[in-house]
């Protein structure tokens, strides 16, 4: 698939570090859960997830990330896509706990409006560093209800995530999903063991992606040799529990490093 060219249409700075570009590019086929290769010209392409029908959601974090941040409404990027297996499409009825963090809310925003949409219950944990590193807030909430963790108590509980889950009884949620730093995601998906939900969660996972379509092997994760970009990028917990998520991940030239 060649990318399709695509302007940018709008730009909106969610925080200081994390910034929504939407296109002219219609994203319609997209599930929630699923990516797309941002060609930036001169750079690199590199995989999003899609926060909306025709937008992605960016921090600010490598060359890429850094030469997009500097482009303006009316400048172009290459999108190819969508790619990968998305979360698992709400049901009427159905009672959902949404854990996301950081810019781990983009895959998860559209999500939460699926599910609201043909009347699941919804109820998201929304963990940030600080206060201005919320994101999407008001959008979780109007899907349901929403308790705010910062890491410095500027908003809701001073804590992580996992502090809210901790004194939660989630025997009452059909499905768990789960997007953000992988470290985050690895305690979430620990504590969940414990509490013998593990099986009833997904988690989405952000590793290099060159082909996109499972055939390089780049993303490849141990001991199954699950490619993230084709199985994946969504994966239930119970699979992640005996690979190598939450210790190793490949870097950008494949090799096996730490995370």
């Amino acid at each position: 698939m060649r990318p399709i060219n695509s302007k940018i249409t709008q730009i909106v700075e969610e925080t200081p570090s994390i910034r929504t570009f939407r296109f002219d590019t219609s994203l319609d086929d997209a599930q929630p859960g699923q990516f797309v290769m941002v060609w930036v010209r001169g750079v690199d392409e590199v995989p999003m997830g899609c926060s909306f029908k025709n937008g992605i959601t960016v921090q600010k974090v490598g060359d890429a990330t850094s030469r997009l941040f500097e482009m303006k409404e009316g400048d172009s990027v290459g999108l190819r896509g969508p790619f990968g297996k998305g979360f698992t499409l709400p049901a009427k009825d159905e009672n959902i706990l949404i854990i996301a963090g950081g810019v781990g809310v983009a895959p998860l925003g559209p999500l939460a409006d699926e599910a609201a949409s043909v009347g699941a219950k919804v109820t998201t944990i929304l963990g940030a560093r600080t206060e201005s590193e919320l994101v999407f807030e008001q959008r979780f909430s109007e899907a349901g209800d929403v308790h705010v963790t910062t890491d410095d108590g500027s908003a809701g509980t001073c804590g992580f995530v996992t502090t809210v889950l901790a004194e939660m009884d989630v025997s009452e949620y059909d499905r768990i999903c789960v997007c953000g730093p992988e470290i985050m995601m690895f305690n979430v998906l620990k504590m969940l063991e414990e509490k013998g939900a593990h099986d009833r969660a997904e988690f989405s996972l952000h590793r290099y992606f060159k082909c996109a379509i499972g055939v390089c092997g780049a993303c490849c994760m141990d001991h199954e040799g699950l490619r993230v970009c084709k199985d994946g990028p969504v994966l239930n917990g119970s699979l992640l529990l005996d690979s190598e998520f939450g210790n190793y991940k490949r870097s950008s030239s494949s090799q096996r490093v730490k995370v």
